[in-house]
């Protein structure tokens, strides 16, 4: 463990953030989507939201395939298209604004708080300069072109499927609004996944690359993690992710609950499965600090249990053998105090976390990934049902 030193403070210019200067942003830059300066989210929420779904929606009023009616399936009653572009659309680039303010209070933390000692502000300043080579390449930007289009060429409209039910011609033909769907809103939304699966891969290639640097953790430090606890709230910048994708999952479902007969039961493991899965992809990125961690506690304790056996070795040959000890600094250290305070210091080290992941971090991806899944069980168990359920599994 070195001592907490303040660092030069990080400026705008040379900062790291995953999602601002990516090139989708600098090209919706030139075209006036998005402001010079800053992401402009709300501009862009709106604009996409509207491109994805008014299409479909004017196409569907004007054929009489918008409102309920008994001659058949309708737009309004395919959940799954309306929640993917008015809501998961929106929410996947409201996101932006959540992992850019997540990462403004995370990075200066590193430094003031003195994780990165300033003698190591070199080594992490080519750091950040390589992740933002990362960022802004277009590589990984015209892979995910090519599989966006390689998958709406290869999972071409079907008639017979009921997803498309609402698009039906009176001669068994999709219309209009299914191709709009089928080749603009439906690879947006995966353009804008796949966008968000990559950004989750720089910050876990980040924090696996910072934690590399001889960092200065603080085994005694009360959160329990060396001093980085602040990384566990990381995961809370996917929240708008994490609810966008749950809520196109539910609402498919929910079309297929009142309008097919389906049972609750019968996606009881595909929900089991999409939240371990979801979980596991948004903790990876704290996993990194296991080894530092691990390594961290065992070399701390060995070292702690030496100063606490050592002073409590001296503390029984003065007060209880009565000898007298000269020149035993170690006796008179205000930093260390009593035995009682040293002990309590060798315990913070046993205490400490194998991984910066708390009861903060799991609630943070849960939440919005269940919440939506909570309103499709109200579908077909009672309100009062769920509720007590709920209490059960809290209390």
């Amino acid at each position: 463990m070195t001592s907490l030193t303040h660092a030069r403070p990080i400026g705008l210019d040379e900062s790291f953030s995953p999602v601002d200067n990516e090139p989708p942003l600098r090209w919706q830059r030139r075209l006036r989507l998005a402001p010079a300066h800053g992401l402009g989210v709300a501009r862009r929420a709106v604009c996409y939201a509207l491109l994805a779904w008014l299409p479909i929606a004017v196409w569907a009023a004007a054929t009489g395939h918008l409102w309920f009616d008994q001659t058949g399936e309708r737009l309004l009653q395919h959940y799954g298209v309306n929640v993917r572009c008015l809501i998961a659309i929106p929410l996947f680039i409201i996101g932006e604004s959540a992992l850019q303010r997540a990462w403004a209070r995370m990075m200066p933390q590193l430094l003031e708080g003195g994780i990165v000692a300033s003698s190591e502000r070199e080594r992490f300043d080519a750091l950040l300069d390589r992740m933002r080579r990362l960022r802004d390449t277009s590589l990984p930007w015209i892979l995910i072109i090519g599989i966006v289009v390689a998958w709406s060429i290869g999972d071409q409209p079907d008639s017979h499927a009921d997803a498309m039910a609402w698009a039906l011609q009176p001669d068994g033909t999709l219309g209009f609004g299914e191709w709009w769907f089928a080749y603009v809103a439906r690879p947006l939304f995966l353009a804008l996944l796949l966008a968000w699966l990559w950004r989750l891969v720089l910050v876990a290639l980040f924090l696996a690359r910072l934690q590399k640097l001889p960092l200065s953790l603080v085994p005694t430090h009360p959160d329990r993690t060396g001093g980085i606890g602040f990384i566990e709230k990381l995961p809370a910048a996917f929240t708008p992710v994490t609810c966008a994708i749950s809520a196109v999952i539910a609402s498919q479902w929910a079309h297929e609950m009142l309008y097919h007969g389906a049972k609750l039961e019968s996606f009881a493991v595909p929900i089991a499965v999409f939240v371990v899965i979801w979980s596991l992809l948004l903790m990876a990125p704290l996993l990194v600090f296991v080894p530092l961690l691990a390594a961290t506690k065992r070399t701390s304790l060995a070292a702690y249990g030496a100063l606490v056996g050592t002073q409590g070795r001296l503390v029984y040959r003065r007060w209880i053998q009565n000898e007298p000890i000269a020149d035993a600094p170690l006796l008179d250290a205000p930093e260390i105090g009593p035995v009682a305070d040293a002990n309590s210091m060798y315990t913070a080290i046993k205490d400490m976390r194998p991984v910066p992941i708390g009861k903060g971090t799991l609630l943070a991806i849960l939440l919005p990934m269940l919440l939506p899944m909570f309103a499709l069980a109200a579908l077909q168990v009672p309100l009062k049902g769920l509720l007590k359920a709920l209490l059960k599994a809290v209390i």
